[in-house]
């Protein structure tokens, strides 16, 4: 059918025109319809959790060992100790837990002779714990008889001494020996040091704050 030819009337040009906007609106809407719908799929909640799990997962992966120092185990032993905690570390027998006693290996020496003092460190908790009674820590006293005059300390002239750290169990005891020359002696080993004259002394042993009973002797 042939379409007629010279101006269209009126009425058939705005049906037209009408026709050709109404397609033009719906091309529009289902251009911002397909925007719409891809806006929401990016921003799913399936993908967001997605993202928030892989973020977490990457924050929580630990280091490779191999390539970092600071990654070796920590001790488990729990929270360091604050700056007024008690200087005595966790599992050391303190104090109270010690009993000290000084022996004498024979009750009288002749002049010129060296005294044995032996000293016996007893844990008498009852628990296990360790202890460090090296020589160093260890304090063995010489007095006159009534304890109002000291006369020589192991500690005196030689300060330090070796580390010796004991594991004790319950009633378990460390036993050591000390030989004294027989002279005086002063803190810091100041003053001159001379025999002590023969007469009635008593030993005196002491580890940290405990302290044995005093021993007599004589030197003849």
């Amino acid at each position: 059918m042939l379409e007629p030819t010279g101006p269209l009337p009126p009425e058939i040009y705005w049906r037209r025109r009408v026709f050709a906007i109404g397609i033009l609106v719906v091309a529009l809407a289902l251009v911002i319809w397909l925007v719409v719908m891809a806006v929401r799929g990016a921003n799913s909640p399936g993908e967001a959790k997605a993202a928030a799990s892989s973020s977490t997962s990457s924050v929580k992966k630990p280091a490779d060992p191999a390539k970092s120092a600071t990654d070796a185990p920590k001790s488990s032993a729990g929270p360091a100790p604050s700056a007024g905690a008690t200087p005595v570390a966790a599992g050391q027998c303190p104090d109270q837990s010690l009993a000290v006693k000084v022996t004498v290996e024979q009750p009288t020496y002749k002049a010129g002779e060296q005294p044995v003092f032996g000293i016996v460190i007893t844990n008498i908790s009852s628990v296990t714990c360790s202890r460090d009674v090296g020589s160093g820590l260890q304090q063995i006293s010489v007095y006159t008889l009534d304890g109002s005059r000291r006369l020589w300390s192991s500690t005196d002239c030689y300060p330090d001494g070796q580390a010796d750290v004991r594991n004790m169990n319950r009633g378990e005891q460390a036993a050591f020996q000390v030989t004294w020359s027989g002279s005086t002696s002063q803190p810091n080993c100041a003053g001159e040091r001379v025999p002590v004259p023969p007469g009635a002394y008593s030993v005196v042993a002491q580890l940290g704050s405990v302290r044995s009973a005093a021993e007599p002797f004589n030197i003849a």
